[in-house]
C-alpha cells in the first residue's frame, strides 16, 4: 500500500522557523505524480499551501509566498517544506499529499480544496505557532 509519513512539526515562536519532510513509499512512479502540502486549521477548511509539479515548478497560495519553499527529491522519494517567518495564522495540522491531478490554474482557487482532489496523504503533522 501507499504510505506517506509526515514529520518536523512542532511548537515555534512566530518568526520561527520548520522544516517538514514526507516520506512517499509503495507510490508507483512517484517522479510522475505532482505532490502537495496541504492544511487544516481548527474551524477552517482543507487549504493547499504548496504544490509543485513533475517539471519542479512550484505554486505557493499568496499567504505563504516568499516564506514556504516547497521542493522534491524522486531519487529518495522525498518531499520537503521549509517553512520560514512563521505566523501564529500558520497553526495547523500539514498533510503531504498526491493530487489526483496535475497541476492547473482551475485549481488555485485561492487555496480551497477538498480531500477529494487527492488519491493519497498521511497522517498529518502539527505545527503550532504561539508566542
Amino acid at each position: 500500500d501507499v504510505e506517506l509519513v509526515e514529520s518536523g512539526g512542532g511548537a515555534v515562536q512566530p518568526g520561527g522557523s520548520l522544516r517538514l519532510s514526507c516520506a512517499v513509499s509503495g507510490l508507483l512512479k512517484y517522479s510522475n505524480w505532482d505532490m502537495a502540502w496541504v492544511r487544516q486549521a481548527p474551524g477552517k477548511g482543507l487549504e493547499w499551501v504548496a504544490w509543485i509539479s513533475t517539471s519542479w515548478t512550484p505554486v505557493y497560495i499568496d499567504s505563504v509566498k516568499g516564506r514556504f519553499t516547497i521542493s522534491r527529491d524522486n531519487s529518495r522519494n522525498e518531499l520537503s517544506m521549509h517553512m520560514t517567518n512563521l505566523k501564529i495564522e500558520d497553526t495547523a495540522v500539514y498533510y503531504c499529499a498526491a493530487p489526483r491531478e496535475h497541476w492547473t490554474s482551475e485549481l488555485y482557487r485561492g487555496g480551497a480544496t477538498t480531500w477529494s482532489e487527492f488519491r493519497y496523504w498521511g497522517r498529518g503533522s502539527q505545527v503550532t505557532v504561539s508566542s
